[in-house]
């Protein structure tokens, strides 16, 4: 059964599941549907178009599902899904998606932390961790276990890759590859992220072949195209150097580069 405060305004078209507990002055607006075991705290506002999934936290003023904060946004239907068993702390604020992709989305297992801005049609994958008063602007893809210290500034249309550490205060306008730790200013490659790696259960055998790719890209003098290439030819294609290699070639903004 759900424990519902009666200081709570719920739209009576909303969609509320089972065992929620909703506290004194949380808003949720019509055309909301909400999951099972989801704890909502007081003063958070859930707005048109949300779409929450099962055994979320959701803190004091948080914001999901407000407009785009986008001036081509024209009014058009679009959501913001949130999967399962995230955390979301006081004051973050997700936005609903544009025309362009529709709807912005929040994976599952994800942590984030105080002040976080998820803009319009951003992809946040499974497992990651967004520190406190980070920002994420519009059409930015944050891939599985990607770890972005507090204060991070993501320019549009960035991608930030799986198993990354990106550290606080950092500015980034270029793609961040996978497994690495990136830091500095301006922002720069610093190493593959170990610690991380191993902490999931990567393998020596697997660590090693990424840091040789990344000797590769950042460290043989090569342009990145050609040490791409060079890869291909030089090393046995494992889902990780794959991996690496299809971001890469992927990356709509270029990759940041190494300040060694």
């Amino acid at each position: 059964m759900s424990k519902i405060s009666p200081l709570a305004y719920i739209h009576p078209e909303a969609v509320i599941g089972e065992n929620v507990e909703i506290g004194p002055f949380v808003y949720i607006d019509r055309n909301v549907v909400i999951g099972d075991n989801n704890v909502i705290m007081p003063n958070a506002n859930i707005l048109y178009g949300s779409r929450i999934g099962n055994g979320n936290t959701i803190f004091p003023g948080a914001v999901i599902g407000a407009i785009p904060q986008d001036l081509k946004f024209r009014g058009e239907e679009t959501t913001a899904e949130v999967g399962d068993n995230n955390t979301i702390r006081e004051n973050v604020t997700i936005n609903r998606g544009t025309a362009a992709k529709g709807k912005t989305i929040v994976g599952n297992g994800n942590l984030l932390m105080e002040g976080v801005h998820v803009a319009h049609d951003t992809i946040v994958g499974n497992g990651c961790i967004i520190g406190n008063q980070t920002k994420l602007a519009g059409e930015v893809i944050v891939d599985d276990y990607a770890i972005l210290s507090s204060t991070v500034l993501v320019h549009q249309f960035c991608r930030i890759g799986s198993y990354v550490m990106v550290q606080g205060g950092c500015k980034s306008s270029k793609e961040i590859p996978p497994y690495i730790i990136a830091a500095r200013e301006p922002i720069s490659y610093c190493g593959v992220n170990l610690i991380g790696l191993r902490r999931r259960g990567f393998t020596n055998e697997q660590i090693d072949a990424i840091h040789q790719a990344y000797r590769i890209i950042y460290q043989s003098g090569l342009n990145t195209t050609m040490a791409i290439e060079r890869i291909k030819e030089e090393m046995e294609m494992t889902p990780e150097i794959e991996y690496i290699i299809s971001f890469i070639e992927g990356a709509k903004r270029g990759i940041i580069r190494y300040e060694g």
